[in-house]
């Protein structure tokens, strides 16, 4: 079941498997603010009953970044271009950042557990889209880069964060401040991906991680994920806290003594 089509995004439905696709192959699935409100949209129409968010691409590249004409004197119909967005004040540009940002919020939700599956190129936006995900399967052609600082920019679509959790302070610098490839073997030998297959068995791949994941009763899913997310701000002794009052909702729920 389709419940969008537009500006680039295609979400879809199937049970308990909601799939989101990148459609401009054309353009190498560049990003604008046009397709960043359809991927918020996308969030919100999720229907309560997905488990697994598939984000996937159609064509050569998963997505080239941020759509260059953003950066031209006209921008895009009907939008402020960057530049003009660099003339206001820091109110108004730090609402539409936030704007922009909803669309690579949301794929960490405690109650899903979304896939990137990543071929070909995934540079700025499109590697930051990718670090929205929880986990990320690619093809041996993936190459990662982050190129925002060779555009005088900083990475600000949410990347930043998952990065450093990833690879570490050092290595995620180093990424940003060079602008490099990081190409697939790397990408798993350093925790960037969790899996690197042949790019014709992407979409096999992909499915059968979504069905491992189903294997497992969601509760027990949305709990585990919710206690992993929160271990990186929380002391040893107050992660062993939240594990107990996390088992003892469980072992409730299995007693049926929950309301």
């Amino acid at each position: 079941m389709t419940l969008l089509d537009k500006d680039g995004i295609q979400l879809n439905v199937d049970d308990t498997v909601a799939t989101v696709t990148l459609t401009n192959p054309a353009k190498r699935n560049a990003q604008s603010p046009a397709l960043w409100r359809a991927l918020a949209e996308a969030g919100k129409l999720v229907p309560g009953t997905v488990r697994i968010v598939v984000l996937r691409a159609e064509g050569k590249s998963f997505s080239a970044g941020l759509d260059r004409q953003a950066f031209t004197p006209e921008g895009f119909d009907g939008e402020p271009s960057f530049l003009e967005l660099g003339r206001g004040s820091d109110s108004e540009l730090d609402a539409a950042i936030a704007e922009y940002q909803q669309a690579f919020t949301w794929w960490r939700r405690n109650d899903i557990v979304s896939i990137a599956a990543v071929q070909g190129h995934a540079i700025g936006a499109g590697f930051q889209l990718a670090l929205a995900c929880d986990l990320r399967v690619c093809a041996e052609d993936a190459q990662f880069a982050m190129r925002e600082t060779s555009l005088g920019l900083v990475p600000d679509l949410t990347g930043t964060h998952p990065l450093v959790g990833l690879v570490g302070y050092a290595r995620a610098l180093e990424i940003c401040a060079t602008g490099r490839f990081v190409h697939a073997e790397e990408a798993v030998r350093t925790g960037l991906a969790n899996l690197v297959v042949p790019a014709a068995e992407l979409d096999g791949a992909v499915q059968d991680l979504a069905a491992a994941l189903l294997a497992a009763p969601r509760d027990a899913v949305i709990e585990t994920k919710a206690l992993l997310r929160g271990a990186v701000d929380r002391t040893y002794e107050d992660q062993r806290v939240a594990e107990r009052a996390a088992q003892a909702r469980r072992l409730r729920d299995l007693a049926g003594l929950t309301d």
